[in-house]
């Protein structure tokens, strides 16, 4: 339909991306995304796909990407994933399976956010780090180098893992506490307040 009611001619604009919208007269409209039936290969053959419209980024048509959020040229939601917000995904980095990216949240860099993993808020993701399983970085936490987070593993606040540091299993970092170096918080630790492991 192209934007187009085809009752009344009433021209809603583009909306690349967008499902269902509302004509000023009221009818609802069924709107293709943007490159409608093309499709991209995220690693395992190609899936029906598009680009989004405010950056680029490949995203598999079963992923969700809300047109406030920023997805790079070079970076790719594939699966269920979820982006949504003023999220922003850049450079090479990837969000896949079931990871929900939102808020003010960054993922760049070849950053890896998969599995049901969330981030959150203003926190910062990027590097080569990878965060995965259920693990939560939230709050203006900043995961970068090539850290690991993990299983129900959680970071928040102002909180920093960096390096080659590994934080899994049900492991809490938060306040301003800093986790570096190949460090490895496990089992049930908390690292809060100004800590620091290393």
């Amino acid at each position: 339909m192209n934007g187009i009611c085809p009752k009344h001619g009433c021209n809603i604009g583009s909306r690349a991306g967008a499902k269902r919208v509302k004509c000023p007269e009221g009818h609802w409209l069924n709107i293709p995304k943007i490159n409608p039936g093309s499709s991209f290969d995220f690693g395992q053959g190609p899936v029906p796909a598009h680009q989004h419209p405010n950056g680029k980024g490949w995203v598999a048509d079963t992923a969700t990407v809300e047109e406030s959020a920023f997805v790079g040229p070079d970076t790719h939601v594939s699966g269920y994933a979820q982006v949504s917000g003023y999220a922003h995904v850049s450079g090479n980095a990837m969000v896949s399976g079931y990871a929900e990216v939102y808020g003010y949240a960054k993922v760049s860099g070849n950053a890896m956010v998969s599995g049901y993993a969330q981030v959150s808020e203003n926190a910062e993701v990027s590097g080569n780090t990878r965060v995965y399983g259920y693990a939560m970085v939230s709050g203006n936490a900043h995961v970068y180098g090539y850290a690991m987070v993990s299983e129900n593993a959680e970071v928040s606040g102002n909180a920093m893992v960096s390096g080659y540091a590994i934080v899994y299993e049900k492991a809490r970092v938060y306040g301003k506490a800093h986790v570096f170096g190949h460090a490895q918080v496990s089992g049930n630790a908390r690292v809060h307040g100004n800590e620091v492991v290393s």
